[in-house]
């Protein structure tokens, strides 16, 4: 699958060709210096996530469903407290790992510690299990940010999943 996200004035627009040949678009506002869901693909892919949201989207979802399919299969929330579902932990898991990249991406890294500190408080709030996250792992997910970043300067990202990347 091949999704290509451009930076617009108003948003970042998101195509997506599926290995198929089926195709989905989409958009996601502007959110700090990086795009959410690039985020995602460093994050998924270097933890070798195969139904985090790129793998969910490159299973045929279009990516605009996923957060009701997410709330339908038990996602916690404030107003929600449960466990959540089998079939969307790793892309619960996914999110969680997200957000905590992103915050060390936009105020500057952290320790290790202090990241698998934010990311377990994160999963048990979503009452779901931390992924193994060691040194090694954060640094190649902060490597994948940094070359991923570098490209985004110009405003466009390519972004290339493929099943054989994941476990």
């Amino acid at each position: 699958m091949r999704a290509t996200i451009v930076h617009t004035p108003r948003e970042c627009r998101i195509a997506i060709e599926r290995a198929d040949g089926s195709r989905a678009d989409t958009s996601i506002p502007h959110k700090g210096p990086f795009p959410h869901d690039a985020m995602h693909y460093a994050v998924e892919r270097e933890l070798g996530l195969a139904r985090g949201f790129w793998g969910l989207v490159a299973d045929g979802h279009h990516p605009d469903d996923l957060a009701a399919m997410a709330k339908a299969a038990g996602h916690a929330s404030a107003s929600r407290a449960g466990v959540p579902e089998a079939h969307i932990v790793e892309l619960l898991q996914a999110e969680r790992l997200v957000e905590c990249f992103e915050a060390d991406l936009w105020g500057g890294p952290s320790d290790g510690d202090t990241l698998r500190s934010v990311y377990d408080a994160a999963c048990a709030s979503s009452h779901v299990p931390c992924l193994p996250l060691d040194d090694l792992c954060i640094a190649a997910v902060r490597a994948e940010v940094a070359r991923l970043s570098a490209e985004w300067q110009g405003g466009r990202l390519e972004l290339d999943w493929a099943e054989a990347d994941v476990r």
